[in-house]
């Protein structure tokens, strides 16, 4: 079946083609494999004013209403609309420690089902493959569930529990990935895929594609030029997905046809450097992953020189948890101060997140070479790195500019990432929210409308999950509602 997606012929596109098998993907599959939401008859939602609007239209599922409408004045965790309405209906009052059900209930209407082909790195899942698979969420369990499959009947069923209400990634992935099969989208999915380009093509008279080329000949662009008043490009056009695809028989380049396509590929590939000197010698890395393994293979041990853990976020927080839990003596510089209100550790609850409220304590406390109340971790706020060097050294300077100079065994440099939207022309940049600027999922999102996630610059092609703005799993599945309630509309405009 999928095989037949890859080698259609090209004057019969595919409908919709998603790049991302992470929840965005997962979840939009669902949608488009004509599960179709509706709010359950006599249930009451506690916002008095979304439930007056739910009562007006009782038999029209939510996909084929306004979401516009149904957002306005909602508030929420979310700076997506479409997003708060959603999971407004999924959780009604989760926000004020209430357990109401979700008001939903969903119809299958094979009818109303959109072909579409979900292409991802992984088996279904996305970025959560490359989390270590003990590491707990920093949302809670239930907020990491799929659409009319509950995550905590998942787990009971598999003797599992949750731990201060949060899950483990490795949890998340097997969930998602029987999600996939109990709910019959496997044949949607092609994984082991590495999309390589996609590119805009228009149809001529003949109904033949023809490439749309730049006036500099030197250089192809793959979408359409812009027109001069900002507005979308001609949208009787397609698109074209090229990559390659790994099986039993080896890789092997594909290329499919679309008439729209929709980015989920989040924000996990690339991960940020700090640009200074000797970053790229073999002992400095950028994952966490590098950490564990240079555990698991003896690289470092207790008697080592400290590791340089870099970064003040939840992913730097792991690696000093790690490394603290095998004894392995750390130095953790960061540029912000301790107690700066943006810093993620003053806004997490300490009865929640237990493990991160100890790495702040200790950030706050040990800010002197040891010994002290927490032996073999020094912290280093307020500092900057300057350069690396050969003989494994980091200089650093101070926030009153000093420079000091520590010997260290490796780095681990984990100040976030960016995403790899390589596939796309000039990076995606021409997509965002700054043209002149790359692709960052908190600082500058693809640039989308807010209702349909649809590129305000490119007719036909949509951003969801990280790259729209939207960072945590509660959340995407906003978006997912808006891709399918604007692709359902398309459909029903054009029927086959």
């Amino acid at each position: 079946m999928l095989h037949m997606h890859l080698e259609q012929n090209s004057a019969k596109p595919l409908p919709v083609v998603v790049i991302g098998n992470g929840p965005s993907g997962i979840c939009l599959s669902y949608l488009l494999s004509g599960n179709i939401p509706y709010v359950r008859r006599n249930s009451v939602h506690p916002n008095p004013i979304l439930q007056r609007k739910l009562e007006e239209t009782p038999e029209v599922s939510v996909v084929d209403q306004d979401v516009d409408y149904l957002s306005e004045g909602l508030e929420g965790r979310s700076s997506s609309p479409v997003a708060i309405l959603f999971d407004s209906l999924l959780r009604p009052d989760t926000d004020f420690g209430g357990a109401a059900e979700s008001v939903l209930t969903w119809w299958h209407q094979p009818d109303r089902a959109v072909p579409h082909l979900v292409l991802g790195k992984n088996l279904p899942g996305g970025a959560w493959h490359s989390i270590e698979g003990s590491m707990f969420t920093l949302s809670r369990g239930d907020w990491m569930e799929l659409p009319d499959l509950e995550f905590k009947d998942w787990m009971s069923r598999k003797k599992r529990g949750f731990r201060n209400n949060r899950a483990t990634a490795g949890d998340i992935v097997q969930y998602y990935q029987y999600y996939v099969a109990k709910k019959g989208l496997k044949k949607n999915f092609l994984c082991e895929t590495l999309v390589t380009s996609v590119k805009k093509l228009s149809l001529d008279e003949g109904s033949s594609y023809k490439h749309q080329t730049s006036r500099d000949s030197s250089c192809e662009w793959n979408f359409l030029e812009k027109p001069k008043d900002g507005s979308p490009t001609d949208s009787g056009s397609l698109f074209q997905v090229d990559g390659l695809v790994t099986t039993i028989s080896g890789t092997q380049p594909f290329s499919v046809h679309a008439e729209n396509v929709v980015l989920a590929t989040g924000t996990y590939d690339s991960p940020s450097w700090l640009g200074v000197k000797g970053e790229q010698l073999p002992f400095v890395h950028h994952t966490l992953s590098a950490l564990e393994e240079a555990m698991k293979n003896k690289e470092i041990g207790m008697m080592s020189d400290p590791v340089l853990i870099v970064g003040a976020g939840l992913t730097a927080a792991d690696a000093i948890l790690f490394a603290h839990h095998c004894n392995i003596p750390v130095i953790h510089a960061f540029r912000r101060r301790v107690n700066d209100p943006a810093l993620i550790f003053n806004q997490l609850p300490k009865n929640m997140y237990p493990e991160y409220h100890k790495v702040h304590q200790m950030m706050k406390e040990q800010a002197v070479p040891c010994p002290g109340p927490y032996e073999g971790y020094l912290s280093l706020p307020e500092h900057h790195i300057v350069s690396f060097t050969e003989d494994r050294k980091c200089i650093f300077h101070d926030k009153k500019g000093h420079q000091k100079m520590y010997n260290i065994s490796m780095a681990f440099v984990l100040i976030g990432s960016n995403p790899n939207l390589s596939y796309l022309p000039n990076n995606g940049m021409d997509l965002a929210v700054d043209c002149d600027q790359p692709v960052s999922s908190k600082r500058n999102p693809i640039d989308v409308d807010p209702f349909t996630y649809e590129s305000v610059h490119e007719k036909g092609l949509y951003a969801m999950g990280p790259l729209a703005g939207d960072n945590f799993v509660r959340f995407v599945q906003g978006g997912a509602l808006a891709v399918a309630s604007s692709l359902l509309k398309k459909a029903n405009k054009n029927p086959p």
